[in-house]
């Protein structure tokens, strides 16, 4: 279930190893650029499309660019997997098995004075569907061909998260 806008939202800081140092709230840690633990999801469908979601135009940074299917943070004291699966039911509206793919570090300075600087962990899924869509969260979705989405992202880079466009090419790699 989302934390309701009275709730405080803390992430967990992290050392360069990954390795829980303290708490803090998240938009703070934000604002400092402090390094974090995250987790972006990506998923595919039978067909080897990705799943791309536009991100609301509401969100406090980034809004309306694409993205993978979610990424968030875990909640202090919650499993990084479980929290994945948690994100992609809220955000997305469904379910699948998650497995881990890589993990990468990045720092950006980004609009609205925000300095992401995460430790993000990233996870692979399989969905055949549609997924119903969060309009808090999420504006608009769309399946697209992987080759197709690394020359739109040369094209146009403007158009995408920018922890998408440095996760997008690892996981390329690792393919």
């Amino acid at each position: 279930m989302p934390q309701t806008t009275n709730e405080v939202e803390n992430v967990i800081l992290v050392d360069e190893n990954d390795q829980e140092i303290g708490v803090m709230e998240k938009l703070q840690a934000h604002r400092e650029g402090r390094l974090h633990r995250a987790f972006s999801v990506f998923i595919f469908n039978g067909n080897g499309k990705m799943l791309l979601q536009k991100r609301a135009d509401n969100k406090y940074h980034s809004p309306g660019l694409w993205s993978n299917a979610c990424c968030s943070h875990p909640r202090p004291g919650e499993d990084i997997l479980a929290a994945a699966n948690r994100r992609l039911q809220e955000e997305m509206g469904f379910s699948c098995r998650l497995n881990p793919a890589f993990k990468f570090s990045y720092r950006i300075a980004l609009d609205q004075g925000m300095i992401e600087n995460e430790f993000d962990h990233v996870f692979t899924g399989r969905f055949n569907d549609d997924p119903e869509i969060n309009l808090d969260e999420v504006s608009d979705w769309k399946w697209m061909d992987t080759g197709l989405l690394y020359e739109d992202l040369k094209k146009n880079p403007a158009h995408y998260t920018y922890w998408f466009k440095a996760a997008f090419p690892v996981w390329l790699r690792l393919m």
